[in-house]
């Protein structure tokens, strides 16, 4: 059966091409991103986790006033409850840190991670934008209703089988099978099990997910150009998700030291870590994570960690030092380009594609 770019998944969300940009919390992805990739016939995404929501709104608007295009709205699906039962211990490892930066030791006090997640949610419904997606779980069953009856796309991104088949029974629209090359988070919904998520490799998840599922899915994990993208659509996908691409765009938040290190990075540079948050990520090896990992301190779960950790990497930005940055980066790093917009990127990625097919 021939291949071909124009998929179900793109008469499903109102889009020229099968390419999603991942909702990468934390800065990188700005509004003009987001509109950029839309404008470019994908889909924006806005990672919006850690936002506030008045933040979320404000920044809803101005991918407005950018694009008339659909775009994408991401949120981390938690409760924020956090651990203090090894503030102490803890703490004292991160102040050993805090001392390489110059910056002020933290005390021992419990922390109060705020929970914002109902708050940012309400937002998207009340600007009733095109697409919600999620990470580390599913909408309930009473916002999913919502968002159907409100003309609402969602996306949920899964790591398993099991998972996809929860998102599918659960009434999600489509799926985004995350191998274990993905930059960022891992979107294991219960790491509570699996302390350091799933890990199956895009390769063997996706078509067991096809296979498994009636819903249109969407490969996430070390995708980076045309060749990505064809092979995706050979395994049975309707589209790719790609974050580490879009990370040195023009358009791009990612803090320029950042970005230095994901153009020096190698398909060795990346380690899955909690360090940071908790959580399970894939994140260029750097300073912070080979000395905590030397401490032999187990992390505070997330998004406690996350919370505690926040002071080094915002002090690490300020003075550029990527080594006590969380520097999020899947496995296809050499295949990066620098200056390059996200037009750019895209058309490159779809000329690619058609190259191959015909």
């Amino acid at each position: 059966m021939p291949i071909h770019l124009q998929t179900q998944l793109c008469e499903l969300f109102r889009i020229r091409y099968p390419i999603f940009l991942a909702g990468m919390a934390g800065g990188p992805s700005t509004p003009e991103l987001v509109a950029a990739v839309s404008n470019a016939g994908g889909l924006g995404t806005l990672g919006a986790a850690y936002m506030e929501p008045k933040a979320i709104g404000e920044a809803i608007d101005a991918i407005r006033r950018l694009t008339d295009a659909p775009f994408a709205v991401n949120l981390f699906v938690y409760t924020a409850s956090d651990n203090n039962e090894r503030i102490l211990e803890v703490q004292t490892g991160l102040n050993e840190l805090r001392d390489e930066l110059g910056i002020p030791h933290a005390g021992f006090e419990p922390v109060r991670t705020p929970n914002r997640f109902e708050e940012q949610l309400a937002v998207l419904f009340d600007k009733n934008v095109p697409v919600i997606s999620t990470a580390f779980g599913l909408l309930s069953a009473a916002a999913l209703r919502e968002a159907r009856h409100a003309g609402i796309r969602t996306v949920a991104m899964v790591t398993t089988v099991r998972e996809a088949l929860l998102a599918e029974q659960a009434g999600c629209d489509a799926i985004v099978a995350q191998g274990t090359e993905a930059g960022g988070h891992r979107g294991t919904f219960d790491v509570s099990e699996q302390p350091m998520g799933a890990n199956v490799g895009t390769f063997a998840l996706v078509p067991q997910i096809v296979d498994s599922v009636k819903l249109p899915v969407l490969a996430a994990g070390g995708i980076m150009d045309g060749r990505g993208l064809v092979a995706a659509l050979a395994l049975g996908a309707q589209g790719v998700q790609l974050g580490t691409r879009f990370l040195t765009a023009a358009e791009s938040g990612a803090h320029p030291a950042y970005q230095q290190a994901l153009l020096a990075g190698t398909e060795e540079s990346t380690v899955l870590t909690r360090a940071f948050s908790g959580r399970p990520a894939r994140g260029i090896a750097n300073r912070f994570i080979r000395r905590w990992d030397a401490g032999g301190i187990e992390p505070l779960p997330f998004p406690t960690q996350n919370t505690l950790t926040r002071d080094i990497r915002n002090a690490a930005a300020s003075q550029s030092q990527s080594d006590y940055m969380s520097l999020w980066s899947g496995q296809g790093a050499r295949l990066l380009r620098s200056g390059q917009t996200s037009q750019q990127i895209i058309e490159e990625i779809i000329h690619q594609a058609n190259h191959l097919l015909h």
